[in-house]
Order: structure tokens, then C-alpha cells, then sequence
């Protein structure tokens, strides 16, 4: 699976973006898709997941009510809605895959390049 994130940027807080992550790969359809976000100077962060059918999605307590995580497996996209976006959301986001649900980094297998978010104040 090769993914490719998108959709970062400048931002004021209280405003709102919507990340997307394209997916290639025959395999994509029956992956975790998960988000992680990681900002200067700390460790990178679980943010949302979704898996491969859309019976089952988590979004981090940090986020939650915020943030929104989608799929549309016909376009091989995941997407991820911020919304009420902080200063501290400030960071590298990155879309991964993995082939089971999970929060931790380490059962992601593949990894896009991560896009930027920044929240000014």
C-alpha cells in the first residue's frame, strides 16, 4: 500500500480543514486506515482510525468531537475532518495503514509523507 496525505496548511484557531490521504495498493480496501499527528520536540500521537468496511472508527480523547475520520474506499481515500482546530493541534500529520485495528504506531506497516497543519493564534 502507498498513501500520499494532503490537505494541510495554515489555519486560525476556531477554523477548520480537511486532510485526505490517497491510497494505491490492492490491498487497501481491507486495511486499518489511521491517522497520527506529531509535533515539534514529541513523540508522534494517535488520532483517528477507520477500518477497512466502516464498522468500526475511533477518534482519539484529545479530538473527539472535533476531528472526523471517513473513507471511500471506491476512490481509495481516507479523509480526516479538523474542526475547531487549537494552536496545539499544530503538527505533522500522517495517514498510515495497518492490517488489524490498533492506536500504536508500531502495526502501522505503511506511511505517507505526512502533511503540514499549523493553528495560529
Amino acid at each position: 500500500v502507498q498513501l500520499q496525505a494532503s490537505g494541510g496548511g495554515l489555519v486560525q484557531a476556531g477554523g477548520s480543514l480537511r486532510l485526505s490521504c490517497a491510497a494505491s495498493g490492492r490491498t487497501f480496501s481491507n486495511s486499518v486506515l489511521g491517522w497520527f499527528r506529531q509535533a515539534p520536540g514529541k513523540e508522534r500521537e494517535f488520532v483517528a482510525l477507520i477500518s477497512w468496511n466502516v464498522a468500526q472508527s475511533y477518534v482519539a480523547a484529545s479530538v473527539k468531537g472535533r476531528f472526523t475520520i471517513s473513507r471511500d474506499n471506491a476512490k481509495n481515500r481516507v479523509y480526516l475532518q479538523l474542526n475547531s482546530l487549537e494552536p496545539e493541534d499544530t503538527a505533522v500529520y500522517y495517514c498510515a495503514a495497518a492490517s488489524r485495528i490498533a492506536t500504536a504506531s508500531s502495526v502501522y506497516d505503511y506511511w505517507g509523507q505526512g502533511t503540514q497543519v499549523t493553528v495560529s493564534s
